[in-house]
């Protein structure tokens, strides 16, 4: 399949972020709600952390059997292993270090000021007229990150399956992961609901930041696949898999404790259900088709 057919494929399988996006303006949604769609949010997410370590053990799983059958020896097995470790820990704790710079960040652009008497300072209007990224939006980010780098991983599948000739196996793949991409929407903006500002108001996300983050989210499985096409390489696919599943699981637990904090378990489990059901659901729908 030529590039141009190929980058179609990952610009439609990537696409679809958008359409659970406009979930973050809804207007006043009440608490219950608000905490549904969290945890909704978290189940889908817990199926994709399940999704990108099984897709990134299969090399590691692989080397080990032929050690067991005599084939091989440990070094590809280790190597990988290596691999796996170094993405899950650089994800994780890269966005560790990064909410924390955000929020020293959003402290020192948030403290007052003084620029003595007279006309107001460009510093103090630039100030005024910057608002300042809320916890929620900065959790919405996080999580964009997190599915992006794991949607990368997706994009080099379907660019790798398209190079190799497999137009069928590709064509499946974009429609697998458009389904999940659609579930992957919801799960970035859902922490966008029901935001608010300093002072308790309702802060609606505009259009241009939920294009934004589904760029984040979706636009890496266009890069993926336009990377994908020109080079094979399962080491790197390893690597964004892992990189994604830390990072996923960092963002997992921050919306965990967002839950924690309405001290409703019966809906943090009706919602861990209804996205694990969500994220499994369009798998199997997958993996019916013959993928």
């Amino acid at each position: 399949m030529g590039l141009g057919s190929t980058l179609l494929l990952g610009l439609i399988a990537g696409g679809t972020i958008a359409l659970g996006l406009p979930i973050g303006r809804l207007r006043r949604p009440a608490p219950t709600l608000r905490a549904l769609l969290n945890a909704v949010a978290v189940g889908v997410l817990l199926f994709l952390v399940w999704d990108v370590l099984s897709a990134a053990w299969e090399p590691i799983d692989e080397a080990l059997g032929r050690v067991h059958e005599g084939r091989g020896g440990i070094g590809s097995a280790v190597g990988y292993g290596m691999l796996f470790a170094c993405g899950i820990g650089i994800g994780l704790l890269g966005l560790v270090a990064y909410e924390r710079w955000m929020i020293r960040r959003a402290t020192a652009a948030a403290a007052p000021r003084s620029f003595g008497p007279g006309a107001a300072h460009v510093a103090e209007l630039s100030t005024a007229r910057r608002a300042p990224w809320t916890p929620a939006r900065r959790l919405a980010l996080l999580i964009a990150v997190g599915i992006g780098l794991h949607n990368f991983a997706e994009g080099l599948a379907i660019g790798q399956s398209a190079a190799a000739g497999q137009i069928a196996v590709a064509t499946l793949l974009v429609v697998g992961f458009a389904l999940h991409n659609a579930t992957e929407g919801f799960g970035i903006t859902a922490p966008l609901a029901g935001d608010a500002d300093a002072d308790g108001m309702p802060r609606r996300p505009s259009w241009g930041l939920l294009a934004l983050l589904g760029l984040i989210g979706g636009g890496p499985t266009f890069v993926g696949t336009a990377v994908g096409h020109a080079v094979t390489s399962e080491p790197l696919s390893v690597l964004f898999l892992t990189l994604a599943a830390g990072s996923i699981i960092y963002v997992v637990l921050q919306l965990v404790a967002v839950a924690a904090k309405t001290r409703r378990a019966d809906l943090l489990g009706y919602g861990l259900f209804v996205g694990l059901v969500a994220g499994f659901l369009t798998d199997a729908i997958v993996t019916a088709a013959g993928v």
